[in-house]
């Protein structure tokens, strides 16, 4: 990782260092350095370029050999040269260095206030790049021509802005515009001072940040943040929020330093923080029913002028109307997000990739990517082996796809939920552009094994048009699969995967899996016992009619209502009909999804019966629970052989949890207990399927462990039983993980 983070300059510095000659080139393919000097300085130079290279940058392995003195009597930096066929991984772009930020709020700089600052070490990178090697007229930068002054930073090779390709100021660089809601430019001395007073008074400004647009107002005013959800169409989901400095954060959040660490990195992602509510004045609209709050510092100048100008918490969010992708050029943005936005801050600086916000978590001391974007991706997973150039498509909800060669995974930035012509239009462009800057021509394209995914259609599609072979691989198996290449584990596990949805192999709704498997192949050994959806995806919905499906399969179609509160004011009518349903397995069909065990037990106990967000009952319930379990018990379960296979049968846990309900146990005791039955669940069947087997190994993956909770008392369980245990850091545990799974089983298969 060697193009866009300032390493030629650093060589050259070394160089100089060391006494040395020769000089250092970029190629498409690697970084090479030709030296001349005394063997002691010569050794010395291999050692630092190692050990102190640029904090973004990644050095795979350094090869030398031996070659002919040639008298050179100083050190250059050669031009960039491409050679067919060649790559290099790019990076990410990069938050703003603490150099570039001491020049913009410094009064005698002639970059102060200029919201497009940056160097080698920081500032844009995969947001503007059309092709490699990375150099200005491959990027979007190519149109602004430098200044003098500019010129001479950039051909300077001892200066910290030698080849930054965005290199600008304010006499030649990129500028700032402000419009109202119909695009009509307004005119101000101040674009950023003007926005930061729109802001303080009410109003909704969408900000065309590095990989896109956000949507910006204040965090405190609970009527602007409901206007806001509602012109979004986000009614419930949590909004992210950006504040001026790490102390700000902390005036709101509990903060780990491991937590600050992360905020404070060049990636600069959003981090979900424990919330002070009795002490913060962010609106509880920001994320209703919520013990955490999603939190980043600014990543730009323009976001640093910005936040220090409104001296107020900013919510800033996604640039869309809900489940669209994000909008990236000017006049999308507003045709797009007309009605949302009051006021439009646009620049002319083009954004060539569209890349939204990363999301991450710290639990067990680790940091753990919720949503893999910008500064992440797309720098490569490295792989244990060399790859086939594979694409995988990834999964229909929480996309990325995963482009393979070498030892290389190209996995890429979130994509999203594929709903729309949009997001596929962004999907396929991404696609293309991934092609194009690894030199990837894939030999298989693998997707997902349900047949109605756009992305199964898509590698359809594209593999009959190029005359490729597809893999179709099994949802939960790329979840284990995925968990396994980011932790270098080749040898079998015992994969437990629980999530919401994934086609099985049987043509049923599967969910709640233990697989014993390694990317050759898997053999599903134990698994939820299945129980029938009402109204199929209408029970995603409205989790109380997964509650129903629940009891009336399981206690029987006499079972008592009256006494769980959200179930008892279902409609008589909508009763008969979800029973009519499950007598006749009309439009019910069989899941044995850990997701919607988690929606129904949140129904029953009276938390959600219908959601706006995906795993909305899920979360909630799992908000209600107390951090302390150590004095719940768990609820009573059986796991029953049935044809070669372990059932979790569930009747005894949905007997209790009812029994709890009409008992009036509080809600945070219901949750507690059946926290802890889902840790029990997942330490008993892996005991009994290693006992079988004699694998000792447990891998945790899919959407359902991103419950804090749950992922800690199944790691704690399991290690007391002797399992050593891998789950996700690299790569989301949720779909945004399924595609590297994908490529790594495609690989595997004949």
């Amino acid at each position: 990782m060697v193009q866009g983070v300032g390493f030629r300059p650093f060589v050259y510095r070394l160089a100089h260092r060391f006494n040395l000659s020769g000089w250092v080139r970029n190629t498409s393919g690697n970084v090479t350095i030709e030296i001349e000097g005394q063997e002691t300085d010569i050794d010395r130079f291999l050692v630092s370029l190692k050990e102190e290279a640029p904090p973004v940058a990644h050095i795979r392995d350094v090869t030398t050999e031996t070659i002919a003195i040639k008298g050179d009597s100083s050190f250059t930096i050669l031009e960039s040269k491409a050679k067919a066929g060649e790559y290099q991984p790019v990076s990410g772009d990069i938050a703003t260095c603490p150099e570039c930020l001491k020049e913009v709020f410094a009064t005698d700089n002639r970059r102060y206030l200029y919201p497009f600052t940056n160097c080698t070490n920081c500032g844009p990178r995969f947001t503007i790049i059309r092709d490699i090697p990375y150099d200005r007229p491959l990027t979007t930068m190519q149109r602004f021509v430098m200044c003098p002054d500019c010129q001479a930073e950039y051909d300077d090779p001892l200066n910290r802005r030698f080849h930054a390709q965005p290199n600008a100021c304010p006499r030649c660089g990129p500028s700032l515009q402000l419009a109202d809601e119909g695009g009509t430019a307004i005119a101000c001395d101040d674009v950023l001072e003007k926005t930061a007073e729109l802001l303080k008074k009410g109003n909704i400004v969408a900000i065309k940040g590095m990989g896109g647009f956000q949507l910006a107002c204040d965090a405190t005013d609970g009527d602007v943040v409901a206007s806001l959800r509602q012109r979004k169409r986000r009614p419930g989901k949590p909004f992210a929020l950006m504040m001026a400095s790490i102390g700000e954060i902390k005036r709101h959040c509990l903060v780990s330093p491991i937590e600050e660490e992360l905020l404070l990195s060049a990636q600069s992602p959003i981090v979900l923080l424990r919330w002070r509510r009795n002490t913060s004045n962010i609106t509880g609209d920001v994320a209703e029913r919520n013990k955490y709050l999603g939190v980043m510092l600014p990543s730009t100048p323009l976001h640093h002028i910005l936040l220090r100008q409104a001296a107020i918490p900013l919510v800033m969010t996604s640039g869309n109307i809900s489940e669209e992708p994000i909008c990236r050029d000017n006049d999308e943005a507003i045709r797009r997000l007309k009605g949302i936005a009051d006021y439009f801050v646009l620049h002319n600086r083009d954004i060539y990739s569209r890349y939204d916000d990363s999301v991450y978590l710290v639990e067990r001391n680790e940091a753990r990517a919720l949503r893999r974007a910008r500064g992440y991706a797309p720098s490569p997973i490295v792989l244990p082996f060399q790859s086939k150039q594979i694409l995988a498509c990834g999964a229909e909800e929480k996309n990325t796809f995963c482009l393979t060669r070498d030892r290389y995974a190209f996995l890429s930035q979130h994509i999203g939920d594929m709903d729309n012509e949009e997001t596929l239009e962004h999907y396929e462009d991404t696609i293309n552009l991934y092609q194009r800057l690894f030199r990837v021509q894939p030999e298989v394209i693998a997707h997902d094994l349900h047949p109605e995914y756009r992305t199964t259609r898509y590698a359809l599609k594209t593999a009959e048009e190029k005359g490729l072979k597809t893999i179709p691989v099994q949802h939960h198996h790329a979840h284990i699969v995925g968990c396994m290449v980011e932790n270098g584990v080749q040898e079998s596990v015992i994969g437990v995967a629980l999530d919401g949805t994934g086609y099985g192999s049987d043509g049923k709704i599967w969910g709640g899996e233990f697989l014993v498997c390694d990317p050759k192949g898997f053999e599903r050994l134990a698994h939820l016992e299945y129980i029938p959806m009402p109204g199929g995806d209408t029970a995603i919905r409205k989790p109380y009619r997964m509650a129903l499906g629940y009891l009336l399969t399981l206690l029987g179609k006499d079972t008592p209502l009256e006494s769980l509160p959200i179930i008892s004011r279902v409609p008589a009518e909508e009763v008969a009909i979800i029973k009519k349903q499950l007598e006749q397995g009309l439009n019910a069909p069989l899941t044995s999804s850990a997701g919607r065990l988690f929606d129904a037990v949140s129904a029953l106990a009276g938390v959600r019966g219908e959601i706006e967000f995906e795993a909305q009952a899920a979360i909630e319930l799992e908000m209600l629970t107390p951090d302390d379990l150590s004095h719940f018990d768990a609820y009573p379960f059986t796991i029953e052989p049935e044809n070669g296979m372990l059932l979790v049968r569930l009747k005894d846990l949905i007997t209790a949890v009812v029994g709890d309900v009409a008992s009036g146990s509080p809600i945070p005791t219901i949750s507690g207990r059946f926290h802890r039955t889902i840790a029990d669940i997942i330490v008993s069947t892996c005991r009994m399927i290693s006992e079988r087997t004699g694998v000792k190994s447990a891998a945790l993956s899919g959407g359902v462990f991103q419950n804090r909770l749950l992922l800690n008392l199944a790691i704690d369980g399991l290690e007391k039983e002797g399992f050593k245990v891998f789950s996700h850091r690299i790569v989301p545990t949720n779909d945004g993980g399924i595609a590297l799974g994908q490529a790594v089983i495609a690989h595997f298969s004949r």
